[in-house]
């Protein structure tokens, strides 16, 4: 009897041990993810008033203009562009719309600012399509106006081709679960079908809408690649040059604040509306809507409404981006280039690993621990994606420059010895930047999946003596397969695409795909950015492809 009673004492403790370390990982991890804005905050009020009022009297008002007409914009094209593709594809029939409606996603597998590179390429003043409008018109290069692609409205198509698919996909999964009642009630009322549409399944839809053109926005606010190219001076451009070309962390800091407090106010709109969407769902499952069959000329309108946003935002750039990669000097092959691929390669993959185990530590703490503390830490964990990777950037550096500075000022006086930046400028904490901005992303993939394991589960495997820990290892991990590769493929290409923080972050000669495309693209050399773009948007494609799948199977 003593014997069995000191077995399940050990027990006990074991399991007691595998819970605190569950739960000071998942705490440390929230705090990881607090630390870069808490930095921002700090390092912006301690910076004095006076760079904050050389800003506002010089640079601020145009940062902040221009920011919020470039944000106004975007969400009103991806609103359109999003909302529009899928009412036609979900509630209408025409020939070519089971293949659109896939091929409608391709677009997110495109960086912005690889768009912005292959369209500048053809549409700027010695590009082809002016070139040729000159020689068969026999214009002089001022004789004539075209419109400006490095421009503000220029950015803003770039990044609405881009982006609308976000605000396509929740939209038509909203359409697709809404019940043919309220519509044909509508119709039986005396409202045509665009009347029907606008008063009753827009509405129904608005949460989902609303959510898919905020994170669009999201996204807008976080760009640095496609506005810093086209000399457009947002909040992303203002940090990258205050940091760089006038090496004022103070000024940095606070125009950091100024973007973290917009995209937190964003992120609060967003986690409403995800809330509200629930109230619009009907608890007793109906017949869906009938689709609408269009023949003749409105058959051939909805097909070209549906194919121009596939064809602008993929096809024609990956032409364009393939046609000039052709004509570079640049080899993909060479050692230089092998070198890009392989740093791009070995932060993606390092980051993927770390967030998604995060992630796990999270996700499986708040399963095994729910309650207000647990749920904190998951909230903390989920706001680096509303922070754009700049933020995250600055809110790192100044931290851990600091502390490298101390650590270096002890040692010179105590020992003699010179330890230089530890942190600062190491793969580490870049890595850890990333892991901040995606650990939503990989959460959000993990919590999917862990939703199907059923609780009794959990409650068999401790019966037979599992810990926490055995738990996660023996059942939850074998059976999330799945989502977590799903989670680790679309870290992986978000890192690979990511801009910003990779170049205020990276180690001293330490360049990735991102990097070099954005080099060449700034040094006007095009046609060699496209070769790292090619390499960047096929990346991209692997999870776009498994959307498309989703997205086929209806």
């Amino acid at each position: 009897m003593a014997e069995v009673e000191y077995a399940e004492h050990g027990s006990r403790r074991h399991k007691t041990t595998s819970t605190r370390i569950l739960g000071v990982l998942a705490y440390a991890i929230a705090a990881a993810c607090l630390l870069p804005m808490l930095a921002v905050v700090l390092a912006a009020v301690t910076g004095g008033t006076e760079t904050i009022a050389h800003l506002m009297e010089t640079v601020l008002p145009s940062y902040a203009l221009t920011t919020l007409a470039l944000v106004v914009i975007v969400a009103i094209g991806t609103f359109c562009l999003g909302v529009g593709a899928a009412w036609l594809v979900t509630m209408t029939r025409f020939p070519g719309a089971r293949i659109l409606e896939v091929t409608l996603v391709l677009p997110l597998a495109i960086p912005a600012y690889v768009l912005a590179y292959a369209y500048t390429f053809i549409l700027d003043h010695p590009g082809v399509v002016q070139t040729t409008l000159r020689q068969v018109t026999g214009w002089g290069p001022r004789d004539y106006w075209f419109p400006e692609i490095r421009s503000l409205g220029g950015a803003a198509v770039m990044l609405i081709l881009v982006l609308y698919p976000y605000v396509y996909l929740l939209a038509r999964a909203a359409f697709l679960q809404q019940s043919a009642s309220a519509f044909l009630a509508a119709r039986a009322l005396g409202e045509n079908p665009w009347g029907a549409f606008w008063r009753v399944s827009l509405p129904m839809a608005r949460p989902a809408i609303a959510g898919g053109v905020l994170l669009a926005i999201m996204e807008t606010i976080a760009d640095f690649g496609t506005v810093s190219y086209f000399g457009v001076p947002t909040f992303a451009t203002g940090i990258y040059t205050s940091w760089f070309s006038m090496a004022d962390r103070a000024a940095a800091a606070q125009l950091a604040l100024c973007l973290l407090g917009f995209a937190l106010m964003l992120a609060m709109l967003e986690r409403t509306q995800r809330g509200k969407a629930r109230y619009y769902q009907s608890g007793k499952k109906q017949s869906g809507l009938p689709p609408i069959e269009l023949t003749g000329l409105k058959a051939a309108g909805a097909f070209v409404l549906c194919a121009i946003p596939v064809v602008l935002g993929f096809a024609l750039p990956s032409v364009i981006l393939f046609d000039m990669g052709m004509n570079s000097e640049q080899n993909i092959v060479s050692s230089r280039y092998l070198g890009f691929v392989r740093n791009s390669i070995l932060l993606a993959g390092t980051a993927a690993l770390i967030t998604v185990g995060a992630a796990i530590c999270v996700g499986f703490f708040q399963r095994q621990h729910p309650g207000r503390a647990s749920a904190t830490a998951a909230y903390l964990a989920r706001l680096g994606y509303a922070v754009p990777g700049g933020v995250i950037a600055v809110g790192l550096i100044v931290p851990f420059a600091n502390f490298d500075n101390m650590l270096d000022s002890w040692m010179r006086e105590h020992f003699g010895i010179s330890t230089g930046l530890l942190v600062t400028g190491s793969i580490w904490l870049l890595v850890a930047a990333y892991m901040v901005r995606f650990l939503a992303a990989a959460l959000s993939a993990y919590e999917g999946g862990q939703s199907t394991v059923h609780s009794n589960m959990d409650h068999a495997a401790r019966s037979l003596g599992q810990t926490p820990l055995g738990t996660l290892r023996k059942v939850h991990l074998p059976l999330l397969t799945p989502s977590l590769l799903t989670a680790l493929l679309i870290v992986f290409v978000d890192v690979m695409k990511e801009l910003p923080a990779t170049l205020i972050m990276r180690p001293f000669n330490f360049d990735t795909l991102a990097v070099q495309a954005y080099r060449l693209a700034s040094d006007e050399r095009l046609e060699g950015a496209a070769v790292p773009s090619l390499v960047i948007v096929a990346v991209g494609l692997l999870p776009v492809i498994l959307i498309c799948r989703q997205v086929g199977r209806r």
